[in-house]
C-alpha cells in the first residue's frame, strides 16, 4: 500500500463518516416535520421488521402534519402502534386507511434535549473521524519502519492527514451549529 493508498482510504472512509453523520442530523426532530423523521420507526411486515417507508407512502398533509398512506389494508393499525411506541412522541389518529400524524410544537426543554442529541451525534462522528486517522498515521509509520518511504514522506503525509481531518471536523461543526440553529429557532 502506498501513500497515495492511504490518503484516498481515508479521504473515503472520512467522507462515509461525514455521510452518517448527517443522516443522523436527519432524524433529530425540527419544530417542522419532514417525511423522513418516520424512517427509523420499525414496523412489522410478514415477520420482519421494515422502515415504516417501505409498507406505507409519507407525505407532508400541511406545516404541521404528516399523512401516513399504507400500501395493505391491514398495515394501518401496525402502523400506528409503531408510531406511537417510537420514541418520537408523536400520536397518529387513524381516518380510514389514511393516518394522520399531527408535530406538537417543540417545547424549550426538549428543543434544549434536541440539541444534546446533535452534539451527541457530532462527538460520534468526530471520534470516528479521527480513528481514520489514527489508523492511516499508523499505516504510514509502518511503511517508513519497513523503509518504503522516507522520513519526509512520511512527516508530509501525516500532515496531509490531519488537514483533512481538520477539515472533515470543521465540516462536522458547521453541520452541528447549523442543527442547533434549525432545533432552537421557534
Amino acid at each position: 500500500m502506498s501513500i497515495e493508498d492511504i490518503k484516498k482510504t481515508a479521504e473515503q472512509k472520512m467522507a462515509r463518516s461525514l455521510e452518517v453523520f448527517r443522516n443522523e442530523l436527519q432524524k433529530i426532530r425540527t419544530g417542522r416535520p419532514h417525511p423522513g423523521i418516520l424512517d427509523q420507526v420499525q414496523v412489522e411486515y410478514y415477520g420482519s421488521m421494515v422502515p415504516v417507508g417501505q409498507v406505507a407512502n409519507v407525505t407532508l398533509l400541511d406545516a404541521r402534519t404528516l399523512s401516513v398512506q399504507p400500501w395493505e389494508k391491514g398495515m394501518g393499525p401496525k402502523i400506528e402502534k409503531a408510531i406511537r411506541e417510537s420514541d418520537l412522541g408523536l400520536n397518529p389518529s387513524a381516518q380510514g386507511d389514511l393516518l394522520r400524524v399531527p408535530m406538537p410544537p417543540l417545547t424549550e426543554e426538549r428543543r434544549r434535549d434536541l440539541t444534546k442529541v446533535a452534539r451527541n451525534a457530532s462527538e460520534d462522528a468526530r471520534i470516528a473521524v479521527r480513528g481514520v486517522r489514527r489508523d492511516a498515521n499508523e499505516h504510514a509509520k509502518r511503511l517508513l519502519k519497513d523503509k518504503q518511504i522516507s522520513e519526509d514522506e512520511e512527516r508530509r503525509s501525516l500532515d496531509e492527514l490531519q488537514r483533512l481531518t481538520d477539515r472533515t471536523i470543521a465540516e462536522i461543526d458547521r453541520l452541528t451549529a447549523a442543527k442547533e440553529a434549525e432545533i432552537m429557532a421557534v
